[in-house]
């Protein structure tokens, strides 16, 4: 099961609701973190995301989105915390990220590492990738969009049986891609297993305008969480700043051929009544919401 968990959906400045810019996400055994605005910390305690994160991905270099890594690092040590943990963010914004890592911070117990990344760069797990694509914020940012590899195909035990396998280790073997041998007969993986089956991608822009990129990298992904800064009756302030309205976030989730759209970093003008941004998502591509801070939405395997 793939967890994810918004800590924060505000754009720019915490309202009384919402705090800025975080998102927790965890797949089986592994947590990251995209984005650390002030106040990330408190956040996770509030919702039970736990402090487990291996890795922080930082879109770009505006304070609402990394300025909670000084206090959330902090915490970290003074609970003992002794596994490395490893800061990612554009380039650019590599010698920020190291300063925020010791503002106000002597020492800490754990290593922290601060890499740069650029577009098309993958950071590689035990079944899963995050992957950076660039996007159109005017100033160095990244999108990242964690995607799965192949699952092996599903296995038709009908088949084996009919084929004389016995249930057990050799059910396993088959699966796995080897083959077996029962009464002297080879049986091949592919009398009894499926094509693969594709893994499951989740993309997150950031902060950003409607971008060619974004529809590529989320191409058919079972989650696109996407700026929603304004509603579409501030379409030209949207443009000014580099954000998108729900709209424009809709229209690339309908282009993508997404399954299920996220809106979020909403302005303060619409912390309170975001129903404005939903219904002219919905418009667009039915299968949109609005996020709240809390709000978490599990993503099971694809059948």
């Amino acid at each position: 099961m793939i967890r994810v968990r918004f800590l924060g959906t505000a754009a720019s400045r915490p309202t009384v609701g919402r705090n800025v810019s975080g998102i927790a996400v965890q797949r089986e055994g592994d947590s990251i973190l995209l984005d650390c605005g002030e106040g990330t910390q408190r956040q996770i305690m509030r919702f039970g995301s736990g402090f487990s994160f291996s890795h922080i991905f930082i879109t770009h270099g505006h304070a609402d989105h990394f300025l909670g890594l000084p206090g959330l690092l902090r915490t970290m040590g003074l609970q003992g915390r002794e596994e490395p943990m490893t800061i990612h963010g554009p380039g650019a914004t590599v010698e920020l990220l190291r300063t925020a890592v010791r503002m106000g911070i002597e020492r800490l117990a754990f290593p922290v590492e601060v890499r740069g990344l650029r577009h098309g760069d993958r950071v590689g797990f035990d079944g899963w990738a995050m992957h950076a694509y660039e996007v159109d914020h005017g100033v160095p940012a990244l999108g990242y969009a964690l995607v799965e590899e192949l699952r092996l195909g599903r296995f038709d035990v009908e088949m084996a049986r009919r084929l004389g396998v016995p249930e057990g280790p050799l059910f396993g073997r088959l699966h796995r891609g080897e083959a077996v041998e029962v009464d002297g007969r080879t049986i091949t993986p592919d009398e009894v297993v499926g094509p693969p089956r594709p893994g499951r991608k989740v993309v997150y822009t950031g902060d950003t305008r409607p971008a060619r990129t974004t529809a590529q990298m989320a191409m058919g992904a079972d989650l696109l969480i996407h700026d929603a800064t304004f509603g579409q009756e501030e379409k030209k302030r949207a443009w000014e700043t580099r954000h998108s309205t729900a709209a424009e976030a809709a229209q690339v989730a309908a282009r993508a051929k997404v399954k299920r759209l996220v809106l979020t970093h909403l302005s303060a003008r619409y912390a309170d009544s975001p129903k404005v941004l939903e219904e002219q998502a919905r418009a667009i591509f039915p299968a949109s919401v609005v996020a709240r801070d809390g709000l978490e939405i599990e993503i099971g395997y694809r059948a």
